[in-house]
């Protein structure tokens, strides 16, 4: 067991904004996500890294409960079942902070940075793209076709596993990365133990 858990899986943006400072907040996005707006006072540590951040996140625990937070629920509660897995409990802001902006709660964001789409419409046109690029190529190419199929079956496997590896892979691009000036992983390792 890791600290004092009073929290319940899920948040509600009211609920965790009511227990404000009671929580060390996680934001599981990619660095451009989290740069283009996160609750006040999150630590990023993108969902992709987290089992190299549970030391870190176990201590952190130790002080206060966790809160992963993502862009609409469903990173962050994958986030918690890997470190319930370890031994770490945390709770989830239902809803992500896309709920946390429509209830109309504050997000700090560095000052010209532009905003990239959620990974999950960033996903979507990707794989779509792709699908229709196979099928208008297959018009004149046959064997294109196996393309669409690919994706689909890509497709299949990330819902049946609940991973995504075309998100892992948008999550390298550029407009996915964290502005120059941003908190470093092992700076925000740091901060989350210290």
């Amino acid at each position: 067991m890791t600290g004092p858990q009073t929290a319940p899986t899920a948040l509600t943006p009211a609920e965790a904004t009511a227990r404000s400072g009671a929580f060390t907040v996680v934001d599981v996005r990619t660095p451009g996500e989290y740069a283009s707006g996160h609750l006040p006072g999150a630590h990023n540590v993108p969902l992709d890294r987290l089992d190299e951040a549970a030391p870190a996140l176990r201590a952190a625990a130790r002080q206060r409960p966790l809160l992963i937070v993502c862009a609409s629920g469903a990173r962050s509660a994958k986030g918690c079942e890997r470190l319930a897995a370890v031994g770490v409990r945390a709770a989830t802001l239902e809803g992500g902070t896309s709920a946390w902006v429509a209830a109309g709660y504050a997000v700090e964001r560095p000052a010209g940075v532009r905003t990239p789409w959620p990974m999950d419409r960033q996903v979507r046109l990707a794989a779509g793209s792709l699908v229709v690029a196979g099928f208008v190529a297959g018009l004149a190419w046959p064997p294109a076709h196996w393309l669409s199929g690919l994706i689909g079956a890509g497709l299949v496997f990330s819902g049946a596993t609940n991973t995504c590896g075309m998100a892992a892979l948008l999550a390298r691009l550029p407009h996915n990365r964290p502005p120059r000036d941003a908190v470093s992983f092992e700076e925000t390792l740091a901060r989350l133990t210290a």
